[in-house]
């Protein structure tokens, strides 16, 4: 049967999916997908899986895919970060007996797909985009699709698609934001370069950004014209948000803690669900975000969110007729609802503009108040300090800029220190590098072992030839 492609792909292998789950790293694993499927979801992606890796390392395509097979977790689409065209082939052609298609990250805006150089940080690369989509589309039994974000032009945001359709992207999911809009400057997503980027191709397009109800997904559709649309942040805070329904919390995390007993996901993943769903809540008992953070079974995490069930029925209990939500939300905290991310501290502008992540963080160092991860580092070592002026001044590496062994000969951190000691065949006995030392060993010994001589072969009769007659030796 010929490969389906385009509009047939997604309305006879995709059943013509509106309401799609996003690819989430360590968020969308089979649980969280069965559960999103059980409350509206039509189609899921797995987590952003690393094609290399993938490749390379069987332990993680078990852990990651050959052992999240279920019969309910389809239509299914698989998602690789990857730059280059034969690694991402090979780990497609290994996964896609296990799903309904292949996606290409073209997205992720994060630190770790600079350095990786993958994910959005490939959008300047057609040449290499090309070749990735054209041999994968050519050597696959099922479509490829792609993930990405939008430049701040429209026209080359739309010249972008039409050029991954060309390759032979058969299904395209626009992130109406760029690769800058992240973390508190995330703002809002453009649904305008999603709109053009539907009229100039001829394939499906989703529509990711700005989604945190079912009323956004039904006017998404209706002013940009997409086929579905993809939530993550939304869909993270209320598994129900593409049903339309707003259910008590505790509603849906024993309903996750159950699929997870049945389909168990390492407990990390578990406590960010939990973290996300019970967020409001937790802004208000904040003691049992101590307790959440803390506990090291999925038996203990129960316990917390059975904890948030009961002080949540109690606030209901003392709730006074015709009292409104605080903090300005529109429920009550123990209702699902969205969160929205807040952005850039406001005196940044007067400053002339937004300031980096690193930027944000160390002022946020110097006040009272610490971030939820340094929180958590504080709980595990009370006597860290994440003061500034406090924290000890390292030498840097000569090359990279790393903290250099204080007794490295070169100068250097351990990584640029092996380098260059493996080069120049060079001892350091700070890092316990001893390159030159193994060496000269090595000769050493090689020159103490004896020349053993080749025995030359006798003819038959000599001595230490063989026998004429070799009966008799028998008899």
């Amino acid at each position: 049967m010929p490969k389906l492609e385009g509009f047939e792909f997604w309305s006879r292998t995709l059943g013509g999916a509106r309401h799609v789950v996003a690819p989430m790293v360590d968020q969308s694993e089979l649980a969280w997908r069965l559960l999103s499927r059980r409350h509206g979801a039509q189609l899921c992606y797995t987590p952003m899986l690393h094609a290399q890796v993938f490749v390379r390392d069987a332990n993680y395509r078990k852990e990651n895919l050959y052992c999240d097979v279920c019969p309910e977790d389809r239509p299914l689409i698989v998602q690789f970060c990857a730059n280059d065209p034969e690694v991402f082939v090979q780990a497609a052609l290994l996964a896609q007996d296990y799903c309904d298609a292949i996606d290409l990250n073209l997205g992720c805006p994060q630190m770790i797909a600079k350095r990786g150089h993958y994910g959005a940080f490939l959008q300047e690369e057609w040449d290499l985009l090309q070749r990735m989509i054209l041999l994968a589309h050519e050597k696959l039994s099922v479509p490829v699709t792609c993930k990405i974000r939008v430049f701040p032009e429209i026209d080359k945001t739309v010249r972008y698609a039409q050029m991954l359709e060309k390759a032979g992207c058969q299904l395209l999911t626009v992130h109406g934001r760029t690769k800058e809009q992240k973390g508190p400057l995330s703002g809002t997503a453009s649904w305008e370069h999603i709109k053009a980027v539907r009229k100039a191709v001829a394939i499906p397009v989703f529509a990711n950004g700005n989604i945190q109800c079912l009323r956004d997904v039904e006017r998404c559709i209706q002013d940009t014209g997409v086929q579905g649309v993809m939530s993550a942040e939304g869909n993270l805070h209320n598994p129900a948000l593409f049903e339309g329904r707003s259910p008590a919390v505790w509603e849906l995390a024993e309903e996750y803690l159950d699929i997870v007993r049945q389909h168990p996901c390492p407990l990390s993943y578990v406590r960010a669900h939990l973290f996300k769903l019970w967020h409001h809540t937790l802004q208000v008992h904040q003691q049992l975000r101590e307790e959440l953070a803390k506990v090291k079974t999925l038996e203990g995490i129960a316990a917390v969110s059975q904890e948030l069930k009961l002080r949540c029925q109690e606030d209901i209990s003392r709730q006074k007729e015709g009292e409104k939500p605080s903090g300005g939300l529109p429920f009550f905290h123990w209702i699902c609802q969205p969160y929205f991310r807040p952005g850039p501290k406001e005196e940044s502008k007067e400053n002339g503009g937004a300031r980096s992540k690193r930027a944000l963080e160390e002022e946020e160092g110097t006040t009272d108040v610490l971030s939820k991860n340094k929180q958590k580092k504080k709980l595990r070592n009370p006597h860290k300090t994440f003061d500034p002026l406090l924290k000890p001044k390292y030498a840097k590496c000569d090359q990279c800029g790393n903290p250099k062994g204080n007794r490295c000969v070169f100068n250097l951190c351990r990584g640029c220190c092996k380098k260059r000691a493996f080069k120049e065949t060079a001892d350091c006995p700070g890092h316990g590098l001893l390159f030159k030392t193994k060496l000269e060993r090595s000769l050493a010994w090689k020159g103490a072992q004896p020349q053993l001589q080749e025995p030359q072969q006798a003819g038959p009769g000599e001595p230490g030839g063989f026998p004429e007659v070799v009966g008799s030796a028998l008899a």
